[in-house]
């Protein structure tokens, strides 16, 4: 099957070595303002591009920027050796990154835990600092006399017990991201990052270093400009701990926004990179996005896997550019649209369904022709349309209906099916389906062609 939507490539990994320890690092667009984002509590940054939504927020954040993403030492690809260093070490770690890409200011930006070494670095490095970004990041997580807000002994005890017992799993999504917290394929995502981020053991005692943190007396020496960002409800940490800090940063800008996701690219993520990027250059461009109704195409050939290893390699190549050119002939008899291959996958989009049903069922007899079998998905629905690539819902719903499909079915969603009334088309009820990572219950269908259809 198709796994991934509109692959995005991933920025090459560099190193930077700071003392003994290396620092895994990615320079994304070529502006010429720099901005550093330092992640909060864990991260992998080649992790993170495999998530659509993370990756369109990276790109954003890119378009105005030579922005520059690391993982900092013990976590991600950074080295993972000796006990976790302290903020002092970390931003030593973060200096060191910006000699490697040769920025002698830049504007960094931290969300959560990683606001807090952004502050810090601010404060102490005002000359390599041109302003400093907080999204969903506190002075203090835990009570305190004149800042009340945070969590409690027994709660950062019940953070660390979950830690502990629940990793390998999507741990703590329900309080960082709860708009995305019900979608599965988002949840997996997020399981997987969470592991190949950090041991339990690391994660646990992340938890517990940045308990300890207290960089409240820093405040009023942070000079740059400043730009706090939080959500109004954010279940991870109170969005008092943001003001507190706006009211002792001088001249700090404060913007709280809606919903309570805390992190950075989930529902307000659109919202967040306008804000930044108007800090920063003083305008807000809309990104290039357009929205297009389209019916969209999934053709996947069946038992691949074993396909290719009763061939061998060569035989195997052989045949898949075959595979190609006999579905590029008919997306191009039936104005298809390629949009882009994956292992053994075509996803395609037509402007009419009808088009799109009819060359399905070409392509799957065309490439029977050849040995192969195929199943083929549709659905109709509005998509985002960024240069090259499409997303969104209906695509995502496109794939799941292609990986219900059998060998040589052409599986419809209902909205196909209602489209192209009076066609000839013929269609055969499959049941009512939930599909994973898509809202609400679909009926689908199997389309089939009639003499004259």
């Amino acid at each position: 099957m198709l796994h991934t939507i509109m692959a995005t490539m991933t920025p090459e990994t560099r190193y930077a070595k700071s003392g003994n320890v290396n620092i895994a690092y990615q320079i994304v667009g070529d502006g010429t303002r720099d901005l550093i984002l330092v992640p909060g509590w864990v991260s992998n940054i080649e992790v993170l591009w495999e998530e659509p939504a993370v990756a369109r927020f990276l790109r954003r954040l890119a378009s105005f920027s030579r922005l520059i993403i690391f993982d900092k030492r013990g976590t991600g690809l950074s080295d993972r050796s000796g006990e976790l260093p302290d903020l002092e070490t970390r931003m030593d770690d973060v200096r060191t990154v910006m000699d490697a890409v040769g920025a002698e200011r830049a504007a960094l930006c931290g969300y959560s835990e990683g606001g807090v070494m952004c502050a810090l670095f601010a404060a102490t490095y005002p000359t390599r600092t041109s302003s400093l970004i907080m999204v969903g990041s506190y002075s203090l997580l835990k009570p305190a006399p004149d800042h009340p807000w945070g969590r409690t002994a027994e709660g950062q005890q019940q953070l660390l017990d979950t830690t502990q017992e629940a990793w390998g799993g999507p741990v703590g999504i329900e309080a960082r991201a709860p708009s995305m917290a019900h979608d599965e394929r988002f949840r997996q995502w997020w399981a997987r990052f969470l592991r190949l981020s950090a041991s339990p053991g690391a994660a646990a005692a992340l938890h517990r270093m940045n308990y300890e943190i207290d960089i409240r007396h820093v405040l009023p020496a942070i000079r740059v400009p400043a730009l706090l960002l939080h959500a109004k409800d954010d279940l991870a940490v109170d969005v008092h701990c943001s003001r507190y800090m706006a009211e002792r940063i001088p001249s700090a800008k404060f913007i709280e926004l809606s919903g309570s996701d805390h992190l950075p690219w989930c529902a307000n993520a659109d919202a967040i990179v306008d804000e930044i990027e108007e800090f920063l250059t003083g305008v807000r461009h809309e990104p290039a996005l357009d929205r297009i109704l389209a019916t969209i195409l999934f053709v996947d050939i069946v038992a691949s896997t074993e396909r290719a290893a009763a061939l061998g390699d060569q035989r195997w190549r052989d045949l898949l550019e075959d595979f190609y050119a006999r579905v590029r002939r008919q997306l191009q008899q039936f104005r298809g649209v390629e949009v882009g291959t994956a292992g053994d996958g075509v996803l395609a989009t037509f402007d009419g369904p009808a088009r799109g049903i009819r060359c399905a069922r070409s392509i799957v007899d065309a490439v029977r022709a050849i040995g192969i079998e195929l199943r083929a998905g549709l659905h109709t629905g509005e998509c985002e349309v960024i240069g090259k690539d499409i997303g969104g819902i209906a695509v995502h719903t496109a794939a799941r209906v292609a990986a219900l499909a059998t060998a040589g079915e052409v599986l419809v969603s209902n909205t196909v099916k209602d489209l192209v009334a009076g066609s000839g088309i013929r269609f055969d009820s499959r049941g009512i389906h939930t599909l994973k990572g898509v809202p609400g219950e679909w009926p689908l269908f199997a389309a089939s062609l009639s003499s004259t259809a």
